[in-house]
């Protein structure tokens, strides 16, 4: 018998070439007075954004950093107190979003999200701080951005060596999501079109960056991806990929691109529905390798050796993940995951 859970948080999506124009009204409509503004340095966009809030503009903020460091965390909290902000804007990819989240956190302020990348963090109430070398990761309401603007024409200028890999960040999502322990019909049904979607526009989008039509719809296709991620739970790939990005510093979306097909070549057999929809979606005839072969058609990185991951570190990420291991369809231990890693690590195909 058909028995689920779905919850349905409330916000308000904008998705249109030119929605960065709505910003000021989107913002004057939700009443924000003090708007804080938060960027990584040099995000071309963010002059333009400035332009449009004018007087509501509290104070900048462009000190965003893969993995949320706590160092920033700590700045852009005080950053925070000191314009008396009432909202957060944040412009750019998962980074910033991440550190308007991190603000959010403690001081309960409404984010406003611009995303530029393909991340899925926008949609998501999952937040994530790096201290020590450890990143830690946790689910709360208060993290959600209240209003997201999607602008196609915002992600034209995203290197191709970028879009490929926060595509395949995205997949991620809608992949996990599809085994996920508290899967639901709705989730599932935009996680298969989301990789439908991702994985027909993204090697356009590689291959002609300029195509506003593929840009489209890989922006599409990640918004349905994060989502997915936001409404459901995560399995042992996006528990890897926090663990390698966050101790090694690794660059998020190319861990997320390597690691990706040989989690799901390590549960193929423990989910073989979510496998047949998985290849479905990606036209192949299986789930793993359709993966695998979808970033090499990009030209992503194949191997964690090429994102630099040391090889004297794959025993301690396989002993952290086995230690807590998250919900995942089929059973973790040091033995399987260590075997998973050294074939990340070597980019063989699955």
């Amino acid at each position: 018998m058909r028995s689920f859970v779905y919850d349905q948080p409330a916000r308000r999506v904008i998705f249109a070439a030119g929605a960065l124009d709505r910003l000021a009204e989107e913002i004057a409509r939700a009443g924000y007075r003090r708007v804080l503004m938060l960027s990584t340095p040099g995000q071309r966009f963010a002059a333009e954004a400035a332009r449009a809030l004018a007087d509501v503009l509290a104070g900048t903020c462009d000190i965003a950093a893969m993995h949320v460091p706590i160092e920033t965390v700590h700045v852009a909290r005080a950053r925070a107190r000191e314009a008396g902000a009432d909202s957060l804007l944040a412009i750019g990819g998962g980074s910033t979003i991440g550190l308007a989240k991190a603000i959010a956190l403690e001081r309960e302020l409404p984010i406003v999200a611009v995303p530029t990348t393909y991340a899925g963090s926008e949609m998501t109430p999952i937040y994530g701080i790096s201290e020590g070398g450890v990143k830690k990761t946790g689910r709360d309401s208060r993290v959600l951005p209240r209003i997201v603007l999607y602008d196609p024409r915002l992600t034209l200028s995203l290197p191709a060596a970028v879009s490929g890999p926060s595509g395949m960040n995205a997949v991620a999502h809608a992949v996990e999501a599809l085994y996920a322990h508290d899967a639901n019909p709705v989730i599932t049904l935009l996680s298969v079109e989301s990789i439908r979607a991702l994985s027909r526009a993204l090697p356009i989008v590689v291959r002609t960056p300029g195509d506003v039509d593929a840009r489209t719809e890989a922006l599409y296709g990640a918004w349905l991806a994060g989502i997915s991620l936001g409404a459901v739970g995560m399995a042992l790939h996006h528990r890897l990929c926090h663990v390698l990005g966050g101790s090694f510093n690794l660059p998020h979306a190319e861990v997320h691109t390597v690691v990706l097909p040989h989690v799901v070549s390590f549960n193929r057999d423990a989910a073989p529905e979510a496998m047949r929809m998985i290849a479905d979606a990606l036209g192949a005839t299986d789930a793993a390798r359709g993966l695998y072969d979808l970033a090499r058609q990009m030209g992503a990185p194949a191997s964690l050796q090429e994102i630099s991951m040391p090889y004297e570190g794959l025993d301690g990420v396989a002993t952290i993940v086995a230690s807590s291991p998250p919900y995942n369809p089929r059973a973790i231990d040091v033995e399987g995951v260590r075997a998973l890693l050294e074939s990340a690590y070597r980019g063989t195909r699955p």
